[in-house]
């Protein structure tokens, strides 16, 4: 996979700020002055007996997976990789022969307009299989990049398939879960489009903290979220400046605390009916993960 990464790639951490924050000095960099790097190596190991659980557990939750299968999705060949945050995984025009598994931390897909400005289409967290798509789609029609630090999976596309011709449930689980991402599109063009700034944002957090707390990786609706504002304005199309006065705003009606990179919805139902947010979109097989 042909991989763009920034000038002083060791310095995005450092740089990278938290949600409250402004935008970092090296985000400008990173967006204003990338490079052609080598495709992202993939770690030596192979992994057997990989993170199993954080995809079964995901699949679980959205369809019925028995443990016969569940054993042959564990006893899948993947490849596991570290990546830091802000780092291209699959540009768009690329032919990838794998796909891969969030196994920590958040991915996003994203395309950038003719002048540069990047429109991020959907966040995916642990258990997510953002681009499965590529099985039957040769060519990417989007790119995929670490919003945080976090660990992938690389499954190869042939290993895929052959699981999906021997255990029609797991090919039904799969196809399950690309029509939630679809799902999630949908819900996604609406906030953009129709929402203001203030319910678009709400939504926005509503929907993070419902699929981290379903990921396993939060409790009740606390969030760490290190992902700048200008991050999050590109998911929600407004300038970082407008996503820190609604954040503010946000604060100010006593809906959100943000202290450092923690998200702390203070009072839950007051943020899901700013938000409009209905988590029906999300099709979850336990409702009540949404509240």
């Amino acid at each position: 996979m042909a991989v763009i990464a920034a000038e002083l790639d060791a310095q995005l951490h450092p740089g990278r700020l938290d949600l409250l924050s402004g935008i970092s000095s090296v985000e400008h960099l990173w967006r204003m002055h990338v490079r052609q790097v080598t495709p992202m190596e993939i770690t030596k190991s192979l992994c057997p007996a990989f993170s199993s659980d954080v995809l079964i557990r995901k699949l679980r939750g959205i369809v019925e997976i028995s443990d016969d299968d569940a054993a042959a999705l564990g006893s899948l060949t993947v490849q596991e990789k570290d990546v830091p945050a802000n780092r291209d995984i699959v540009l768009e025009g690329d032919r990838p022969t794998n796909s891969f598994i969030v196994l920590d931390g958040v991915v996003c897909s994203y395309k950038h307009t003719g002048a540069g400005k990047r429109q991020i289409t959907s966040f995916f967290v642990a258990g997510d299989l953002p681009d499965l798509h590529g099985i039957h789609l040769a060519v990417m029609d989007c790119s995929f990049s670490s919003m945080t630090p976090g660990k992938l999976g690389l499954i190869r596309h042939s290993a895929l398939r052959s699981i999906c011709e021997q255990r029609p449930r797991v090919a039904t689980a799969f196809w399950r879960s690309t029509l939630i991402d679809a799902a999630i599109y949908r819900e996604w063009v609406t906030n953009v489009g129709r929402r203001d700034a203030y319910a678009r944002t709400a939504h926005m957090l509503c929907e993070l903290i419902v699929r981290l707390r379903f990921a396993g990786r939060i409790e009740d609706h606390v969030a760490d979220l290190p992902i700048t504002q200008a991050a999050l304005g590109d998911a929600v199309g407004l300038s970082a400046v407008h996503v820190n006065r609604t954040l503010q705003a946000l604060r100010g009606d006593g809906l959100i605390a943000t202290p450092g990179t923690k998200l702390r919805a203070l009072d839950w139902p007051g943020l899901v009916q700013a938000g409009e947010f209905d988590p029906t979109y999300l099709h979850l097989k336990d409702p009540e993960v949404a509240f």
